[in-house]
């Protein structure tokens, strides 16, 4: 490192440091970040080998190898971020992370006003709590259409809280994730994020 040897484990490398191994010299892989607004019928999963997987929809945008942060099943909509900054997808994968998402969910029927008050309580699924931050009809639309507003990356959880209350999920679809939304970026599209956005999500 900078010309000298390093013998002792667990030496910390710094930002503008030269490290030099084997005659050659290491360059750190540029962290990027790409948001997909990811349509239907592509899923995240490596085992799913009968659906598409959401890399193809970004397949050229980088040569880094990118992560989705969180899973996405097949059925699910809605914003996708990925990146290949480990930090980041840890931290938006620790169950008491700051961040909040915004889900439209479609349910098969309306949503009876109890049910949406006891959602908006928290409820218990598994044996883990759940904390909702907001829930509520969407205007202008029937009662069937439900924005719902927490913090977990999982999108199972979604499904899971209406199901607790025998409805059936139809189509859930993330418009916002952690202060970036669907604004400009078509569904199947995707966008590299901005200098200000990136700040702003290691800043949360």
């Amino acid at each position: 490192v900078n010309g000298v040897a390093v013998t002792e484990m667990g030496y910390k490398v710094k930002p503008g440091d030269v490290v030099n191994f084997d005659g050659a010299v290491l360059t750190p892989e540029k962290k990027e970040y790409i948001l997909l607004n990811k349509p239907k019928n592509f899923t995240t999963s490596a085992e799913e080998v009968e659906h598409r997987n959401v890399s193809e929809l970004i397949r050229g945008a980088s040569i880094a190898s990118l992560s989705p942060i969180g899973r996405m099943d097949k059925n699910t909509t809605g914003l996708l971020l990925f990146t290949n900054d480990t930090d980041i997808i840890r931290k938006f994968s620790l169950p008491n992370q700051k961040s909040a998402k915004i889900y439209q969910v479609t349910l098969d029927k309306n949503l009876k006003f109890e049910d949406l008050e006891k959602i908006s309580k928290g409820l218990v699924l598994d044996g883990h709590r759940v904390f909702v931050e907001e829930v509520s009809y969407i205007d202008n639309e029937p009662k069937s259409e439900i924005g719902l507003k927490l913090r977990s990356a999982n999108v199972k959880v979604v499904r899971s809280i209406f199901e607790h209350f025998d409805y059936n999920v139809l189509r859930i679809d993330r418009v916002a994730f952690a202060g970036l939304t669907k604004k400009n970026l078509p569904r199947g599209n995707w966008r590299m994020l901005t200098e200000q956005e990136i700040i702003n999500l290691k800043n949360i």
